[in-house]
């Protein structure tokens, strides 16, 4: 009876009950599939997590986009978002076999190797459990296939839409300098060069990085993020006024400030021609005093650029008030005197450019000055006392004139010498206006027949200039050369209260007319 009971009845009783536990297999089966989809999506998350928000090293498989050069952070979407994908694709990868395998092995042990329970009833269950964790591991890869695409489909269409919006915003603020008449860039007032974009510093004071080129690109759209983390504006336009950095020339050669101003408004270049002791830094002094005492008086506000203007400016202003001479100007390279005139779309950044006079009757040196190429109007500073004429009429018997203020070198040979050098620099004299500001009348009011008829009007200077001063060949060649010109008799000086003679205020009010 035994053994009917040992071998006949048991196992059919064992093979009833295995064919009852088949019913149920299907949904033990799925169950446990759920489970490990359900894990491997949890898994997912936490890597995305990880990998997006807190960055820890055992989310890391890829250096960070910060090599030693870069001096700011990327833009997340010119190649961290790239990089973040690579990332979680590696580390989900290495996540589904780790658990896919673990999932194995825990089966293996519990229903296998050392079941807790008869391994007649262990193997069928760790059988299903088997066929559980293959149909969900199958299942799983077309759902984290999905998200990971979805993922990749979102970062590249952001990427396009980041690199767009770049393009877009560098167009627009490309824009904005044409219609502020800066279609080449800015002018350096050091090196004369053009300057397409200044390199700025970083504004902590503890960092003061230097960054090439900030516009939207690479390191940032709107703002561009320092290695200090620092927040600056990648556009001209986003600038305010009490935010504006500091700018500096890109050119190797250079690399010194420039105006806070530059980029933010139309630029005006003035260059001041003439010989030596001509009078062009008393005439430029005397501009610039004018334009402030016709912004005291209600019309148009000035201030100076920089503070290399401004210093300039305050000791012009105590010769000029003291009715002293200027120093000459020295030799070296002149950076210019720049201010800013007007107030809102009218402000304008003007740079008076005052050279020794030397440097116009040498052509090796003329050929250093390239902020010529950029004028549009040009200021020929003559003076009488440099013509033999001037001499020959002199009267006697009238108040004596100081023959050492006079310039030593011929105003025809500097003004042929000058258009020659401007003509090679392929400006158009043509299109170009010309002022000539006959200097030192101060020194003449004791003379009357030196002086024009009407010294406020350019046809009577023009013929003063011709028939008494013998200068017929220059103002025919003037004619010939500008296509527009006209005649200015000034006094550089100043009285007691500080107000400029007002021919200056006459003659800066024609040059600064666009």
């Amino acid at each position: 009876m035994s053994d009917i009971l040992t071998f006949v009845i048991v196992p059919a009783l064992y093979l009833a009950l295995l064919l009852l536990y088949l019913l149920f297999v299907p949904v033990i089966a799925a169950l446990r599939g759920a489970a490990l989809v359900s894990e491997l999506l949890w898994r997912y998350c936490r890597l995305l997590g990880g990998v997006l928000r807190l960055r820890t090293p055992e989310f890391v498989t890829i250096p960070p986009y910060r090599p030693a050069d870069e001096r700011a952070h990327r833009n997340y979407f010119f190649g961290p978002a790239t990089r973040d994908l690579r990332q979680l694709l590696t580390l989900g990868r290495r996540s589904y076999v780790r658990t896919v395998t673990d999932a194995y092995r825990r089966v293996t042990a519990d229903q296998f190797t050392a079941p807790s329970t008869h391994r007649s009833a262990s193997v069928p269950y760790g059988l299903t459990l088997y066929l559980g964790l293959g149909v969900g591991a199958a299942a799983a890869v077309p759902v984290l296939g999905l998200l990971l695409g979805l993922h990749a489909l979102g970062v590249a269409l952001l990427t396009v839409g980041a690199r767009l919006t770049a393009l877009t915003l560098r167009a627009a603020d490309r824009a904005v300098m044409i219609l502020r008449g800066l279609p080449r860039g800015m002018l350096c007032p050091s090196c004369f060069e053009r300057v397409p974009y200044p390199a700025y510093d970083c504004p902590r004071t503890t960092c003061r990085r230097r960054h090439a080129d900030i516009r939207p690109g690479t390191f940032g759209l709107f703002r561009r993020r320092c290695a200090c983390d620092e927040r600056i504006p990648t556009l001209l336009m986003l600038m305010s006024r009490d935010a504006r950095l500091s700018g500096h020339c890109v050119h190797e050669h250079c690399g010194k400030p420039m105006n806070p101003d530059a980029g933010h408004m139309p630029e005006l270049i003035l260059p001041l021609i003439g010989g030596r002791a001509a009078g062009k830094t008393q005439l430029m002094a005397a501009m610039v005093k004018s334009l402030e005492n016709t912004a005291e008086n209600g019309g148009p506000a000035i201030r100076l650029a920089d503070p290399e203007s401004t210093a300039n400016q305050r000791v012009l202003n105590e010769v000029l008030e003291i009715q002293g001479h200027t120093r000459p100007t020295q030799k070296t390279l002149p950076r210019a005197h720049s201010f800013v005139r007007g107030s809102g779309r009218a402000e304008r950044l003007v740079h008076v450019f005052d050279t020794a006079g030397e440097r116009f009757v040498n052509r090796e040196e003329t050929d250093a000055l390239r902020y010529i190429r950029e004028a549009r109007t040009f200021v020929f500073v003559l003076d009488p006392m440099a013509v033999g004429a001037f001499w020959t009429r002199l009267d006697p018997a009238g108040p004596k004139v100081d023959r050492t203020l006079a310039s030593t070198v011929d105003p025809e040979d500097v003004f042929s010498r000058s258009v020659q050098t401007v003509r090679t620099m392929g400006t158009r004299l043509d299109k170009a206006r010309l002022a000539v500001a006959v200097s030192k009348r101060d020194l003449m009011t004791g003379q009357p027949a030196l002086l024009p008829d009407r010294p406020d009007d350019s046809d009577t200077t023009r013929d003063w200039l011709c028939e008494r001063l013998g200068l017929r060949n220059l103002l025919k060649t003037m004619d010939l050369e500008f296509g527009e010109v006209r005649f200015f008799c000034t006094a550089a000086v100043a009285d007691e209260a500080g107000r400029v003679d007002p021919s200056v205020g006459v003659f800066v009010d024609w040059c600064l007319r666009e």
